[in-house]
């Protein structure tokens, strides 16, 4: 007796150019994230991508680890011109001035809601009031590309100072780090994500 193995269903996203899709979706998106050096790696990555394919992003998300200290804010907070002047000729990340900039800035600020917060997650989770949103669409088309939520998120951020922080890579930072569940309800990950 022969057996069929059953397909798995993924949102369609997953099936996209890069062969880090896959584990990437299957993985980390839409998991609940209270780490905040993984708050502030995505904060980093999404900061990245405007303009970008998310995919040029996973393709260098290596050599961001290595570039950006493996994420700590704190290091990151203490680079010095010097430093992000070498940054810039760094093949193995987006060699833009102001992002590169920008991420130095954004950890000194990160920081401070630390400071605030307790934590840089406790002041995240608190726009979704504690708990993740979860969605429930049927179709990648129902997707927004932004949400009362990131509108809230992004116009606070920028309050604080931080930049490249607009309401559409605020919205992908919360889908990546699970403050809202945006598989599919026929995506295999739509349950295990919304137990967290």
């Amino acid at each position: 007796m022969r057996m069929v193995e059953k397909k798995i269903e993924r949102c369609p996203w997953a099936y996209g150019s890069s062969p880090h899709y896959i584990p990437y979706h299957d993985r980390e998106w839409g998991v609940p994230v209270h780490s905040d050096r993984v708050q502030f790696e995505f904060l980093t990555l999404e900061s990245a991508q405007a303009g970008l394919s998310w995919n040029t992003i996973l393709n260098k998300r290596e050599g961001y680890r290595r570039a950006f200290a493996g994420f700590d804010p704190v290091k990151v907070a203490r680079f010095t011109p010097a430093k992000i002047a070498a940054l810039l000729k760094d093949p193995g990340i987006v060699r833009n001035r102001l992002k590169v900039q920008a991420a130095v800035h954004n950890a000194r600020l990160f920081l401070q809601v630390q400071k605030e917060f307790g934590s840089f997650s406790a002041y995240i989770w608190g726009f979704v009031g504690g708990r993740q949103k979860v969605n429930r669409w049927r179709r990648l088309a129902q997707l927004p590309a932004r949400s009362a939520e990131s509108d809230a998120l992004s116009a606070d951020l920028k309050r604080r100072g931080f930049k490249f922080v607009g309401s559409t890579i605020m919205y992908a930072h919360m889908q990546a780090t699970g403050l809202v569940n945006d598989h599919l309800v026929g995506c295999f990950r739509h349950k295990p994500c919304q137990r967290g």
